[in-house]
């Protein structure tokens, strides 16, 4: 290695030009193969430079999301499921909700394709550079109750809330919440519709049970519903469970009054 490449190498650890240290060498050698004047060599290492940088980007955007799997609207089976509108969906593929500050909520019973929908339209945001996050219903709760017991909370809202452009929230009604949890519940979508940020949630429930799941404290769930509906979409999706699609086309199980039971 000579003493020209490590002094590149340095400056180049120096002013973090990460992309411009791992192509320069090869850059250059196209440079003087193509004949290219110094200019044209100096937008290639930029060009590179700016590349990588958002491939870097949008790689720690998606470590943040924390999704339990990558999802896309292409993998999603529309003929399976029709009562939803194919057209609806894909215009939510252009985020434009976001821009308008709006939220979305994917109801409906289990396995018919709301958390499907709700990681493909986050995993979009993650590709448009666009900060997002996913959790559950039952994991904010928690961590919001932990935040507060060590004094955290405004820390925890900084951090999780109010710099996420797009939260996921999933699986609203599958387990009960404490009446504390229920407070802290309702600051999280105070503080996000303060913002003009948008909220993408999932539930098994509707708008009129929600009680149940916030410790049946009515004034918290509809000044929380307020906020959510006020400038929002909501998706209702009908149907059978998508995981159980192979054992009903073979007729091992049957859905009665929502729940599965094995054919006699």
């Amino acid at each position: 290695m000579d003493l020209q490449h490590e002094r590149i190498i340095q400056a180049c650890e120096s002013l973090g030009l990460l992309s411009t240290m791992e192509h320069y060498s090869y850059l250059s050698q196209q440079a003087a193969n193509k004949e290219q004047s110094y200019t044209d060599f100096l937008e290639a290492v930029l060009i590179q430079e700016i590349q990588g940088r958002q491939q870097r980007r949008q790689k720690m955007l998606l470590r943040m999301a924390a999704f339990p799997a990558i999802k896309t609207l292409d993998e999603f089976d529309f003929q399976f499921n029709s009562s939803i509108h194919e057209k609806q969906l894909k215009e939510l593929a252009s985020l434009a909700f976001i821009d308008r500050k709006e939220n979305v909520l994917l109801l409906g019973p289990s396995g018919v394709g709301k958390t499907h929908l709700a990681l493909a339209l986050g995993y979009l945001a993650v590709q448009k550079r666009i900060r997002t996050r996913f959790i559950s219903a039952a994991d904010l709760s928690i961590q919001l109750q932990a935040a507060q017991a060590q004094h955290k909370l405004e820390r925890y809202f900084s951090q999780h809330i109010i710099k996420t452009q797009l939260l996921i929230i999933d699986e609203i009604g599958y387990l009960p919440i404490s009446q504390l949890q229920a407070h802290l519940f309702f600051q999280v979508i105070a503080k996000r519709y303060d913002k003009g940020l948008s909220t993408v949630i999932t539930s098994n429930l509707p708008f009129g049970q929600w009680g149940q799941v916030f410790a049946n404290d009515t004034a918290v769930t509809a000044a929380m519903l307020d906020r959510l509906l006020h400038m929002a979409q909501v998706i209702n999706i009908q149907g059978n469970s998508y995981r159980l699609k192979n054992k009903i086309k073979a007729g091992i199980t049957c859905l009665v009054d929502g729940n599965t039971k094995e054919k006699n």
